[in-house]
């Protein structure tokens, strides 16, 4: 009988046979007959509601517990630390919610480096994006609906850059901490390594969202933490004021290159995939 890991000669694991998956094809208009694509778009949509009400709720509700001004206490409230927990404890719920839907992504970043690594489709990516920060805005807007005074006096949880930093360390802020979400999510999802091991899909989300709390600790002092374009889109329409909008640019360029950078560190580097495709056009004897 087989079994099902061997160790060879080398001292290498060799599981499950493995193969690498089809890339996705660049535009598939077939996907817009399918229920399941709009049924993904539909669990993108309300994840993506339900991130931004929590998180931005969570916010509003230390902001307004540690303010003295208001007879708030000054260690009142959740803390920096008790907003990362909400950040990155909603994404793990949320991606253990969705991911069999959708993949949940419920970041337009994530969605874009998976578009780069040739995951999904241009026309998935595109959607995804789209009922992301649509969702996002309408999740907000709860927050302004059921808290309207503390949402406008404690800044609508929009993301902006921090007195004392330049443009530049806001924009290398995003990138590194985008970075690290997107890198977590490609090794975490890696279907070479749910091959080998049956327990990673279980466990995936659980390293995404400890990304996501990592990350706010280090950057909320610097930008508030954007990584998510989708997020500071919805805080910054429903807020509508001048310092969220003057910064936006950083929470869109800085996720999309730190997805990008790590699309490629993953992809081509750590899988090798420019070598793989060298070696094997170098071995087709009909080129």
């Amino acid at each position: 009988m087989t079994k099902d890991l061997e160790v060879t000669e080398r001292g290498s694991f060799s599981g499950k046979d493995y193969h690498d998956p089809p890339p996705a094809p660049l535009i598939d208009a077939e996907e817009l007959t399918k229920w399941s694509f709009y049924r993904a778009l539909i669990a993108e949509f309300i994840a993506t509601l339900l991130f931004l009400y929590i998180t931005v709720l969570t916010v509003i509700g230390y902001k307004s517990q540690s303010d003295t001004k208001a007879g708030g206490d000054i260690c009142g409230g959740v803390g920096i630390l008790g907003i990362a927990w909400a950040f990155g404890g909603m994404i793990f719920i949320l991606v253990y919610c969705t991911a069999g839907i959708s993949g949940g992504h419920i970041n337009p970043a994530v969605t874009f480096g998976l578009f780069l690594a040739r995951k999904v489709s241009l026309i998935r990516a595109i959607l995804y994006m789209v009922a992301q920060c649509l969702g996002a805005i309408c999740g907000v807007g709860l927050v302004k609906a059921f808290q309207t005074s503390l949402y406008v006096r404690y800044g609508g949880g929009a993301n902006s850059l921090a007195d004392g930093y330049s443009k530049g360390t806001g924009l290398g802020a995003e990138i590194i901490g985008t970075f690290v979400l997107v890198y977590t999510v490609f090794s975490a999802t890696d279907p070479k390594r749910n091959a080998r091991d049956s327990h990673v899909p279980v466990l995936a989300p659980l390293p995404i969202g400890f990304a996501v709390f990592m990350v706010h600790l280090a950057t909320i002092p610097v930008t508030g933490t954007g990584i998510n374009p989708a997020r500071s889109l919805g805080a910054a329409v429903i807020y509508n004021k001048d310092k969220p909008w003057d910064d936006h640019w950083i929470f869109w360029v800085g996720p999309f290159i730190g997805a990008a950078i790590a699309a490629f560190y993953h992809q081509f580097i750590l899988r090798a995939g420019a070598v793989k495709a060298l070696g094997s056009f170098r071995s087709n004897p009909n080129v």
